[in-house]
């Protein structure tokens, strides 16, 4: 079944709820047609808490890019049974401009101190678009020091200039951070996160290709979260940054690059393995031997050396270690011409709303001795929710993992969304066997 006509009777949502068979539902919208303001959420951190909970962030809106981007968090004390009720812990107020975003706060991500203080940075629209106004931002943040209780006032962390940012000095950079920072580099919070080109320096996209706005892989490192400090504090680090950048060309423009959506393992050797979304329908992948501080050149990444490219559209290519030495990768197992969205370009990039399905999971294992050091079995079959769009407006479809994962008590979770409607968990080693 597959249909581009949005799910509008509320007697279906049962049904669609359970299409990708979660084992866990965290959250389901109050409203099909947006009514609600609740019926977009993606950017789904869960994430151990201080006090043996789980909490999760993620952004909430009526529909992905409407000026009610927001952060809520939530808390389970039931290993993900039940939640609370999502709260905004922060979001535009009076000072929201419908017309920039103004703002609004997006794609927040958790840190959490040594001695239990939590932090939530995220993307602050401060009224100034450049590249697109859930792009471009701020690095604004709070945090609670009574398990998301209470929040502090709103502070800022200050971001230097980069090359690909717009030289005027008033102009935020273009950037998102997608996944959580782990403690992967120094025993500090390390965390990669895409930086799109300024309008004013980036080469301009082939004609229509909207996903082919030029970007940049780089990573942060957090100094200093556990000393507490207030978020204004905040000592960032960055590396692969300016003009030493991770880039993937763009096919047929090789100054172009489109590299976005950085996600990170550590390997049993101490090196760090990327895995990032590109637009030649295929995931790459860099590894870092030096705890982050530099990285290899992107290459395409294959199931073992000398095997054939996995293939996948530009869309999340998140990869997790499930259990001690096991990691899963998760693709569409397409380059993009899938079902009735084929066309003559290696994808229809205008159709990712649709296209970015099914979810096949593979199991990777460390490879000392060779070139790519994580090789992968063959895809398996993880989940679909059989192309029934759902949402606000004409809804969506896709299974874009925008998603996170947790180990506790024997089980590894993915937390995910799909349709970036619901939010929902499912237990992944029964399929890593």
């Amino acid at each position: 079944m597959m249909s581009n006509q949005p799910v509008k009777n509320p007697s279906s949502l049962e049904r669609e709820l359970r299409r990708t068979n979660p084992d866990y539902i965290v959250h389901v919208p109050g409203s099909l047609d947006g009514s609600t303001g609740d019926g977009g959420n993606e950017h789904f951190l869960v994430f151990d808490g201080p006090d043996g909970s789980l909490m999760a962030v993620w952004t909430q809106s009526t529909f992905e890019g409407q000026p009610d981007h927001r952060i809520v968090f939530s808390r389970s004390t039931t290993e993900g049974l039940t939640w609370s009720r999502p709260r905004t812990i922060a979001g535009p107020g009076k000072d929201l401009d419908p017309k920039t975003g103004k703002g609004m706060t997006s794609w927040g991500f958790p840190l959490v101190s040594q001695s239990g203080r939590i932090y939530v940075l995220y993307n602050k629209q401060i009224g100034l678009v450049d590249v697109l106004h859930q792009f471009t931002g701020v690095m604004a943040g709070k945090y609670s020091d009574d398990m998301g209780e209470n929040w502090s006032a709103e502070e800022t962390v200050p971001m230097p200039k980069s090359v690909w940012d717009d030289p005027d000095p008033s102009m935020p950079a273009n950037w998102i951070v997608w996944q959580k920072p782990e403690r992967l580099s120094e025993g500090k919070y390390y965390v990669g996160f895409t930086r799109w080109l300024s309008t004013k320096v980036r080469h301009e996209p082939p004609k229509g290709h909207y996903w082919a706005w030029e970007s940049v892989v780089e990573f942060m490192r957090f100094e200093n979260t556990d000393e507490n400090p207030p978020v204004r504090d905040l000592k960032v680090r960055y590396f692969a940054e300016n003009e030493a950048a991770l880039r993937v060309a763009f096919p047929g423009n090789s100054a172009m690059s489109v590299a976005q959506e950085p996600s990170l393992v550590k390997l049993p050797d101490g090196r760090l393995f990327c895995a990032m979304r590109t637009f030649t329908g295929h995931p790459y992948y860099s590894v870092s031997p030096d705890a982050g501080q530099s990285w290899s050149t992107p290459e395409v990444l294959r199931y073992q050396d000398d095997s054939v490219s996995m293939l996948h559209p530009i869309s999340p290519s998140p990869i997790y270690e499930a259990e001690d030495g096991v990691y899963t990768l998760f693709i569409h197992n397409h380059n993009g011409n899938f079902g009735p969205w084929v066309g003559g370009d290696t994808q229809k990039p205008g159709d990712s709303l649709w296209h970015r399905r099914p979810l096949w999971i593979l199991r990777g294992t460390y490879q000392p001795a060779a070139k790519q050091p994580l090789w992968f079995s063959p895809p398996r079959f993880l989940m679909d929710n059989d192309g029934v769009a759902l949402g606000y407006g004409k809804g969506r479809t896709d299974l874009a993992l925008y998603a996170s994962l947790t180990r506790r008590n024997g089980h590894a979770v993915l937390w995910y969304p799909d349709r970036k409607f619901f939010l929902l968990g499912k237990k992944l080693l029964p399929f890593l066997d």
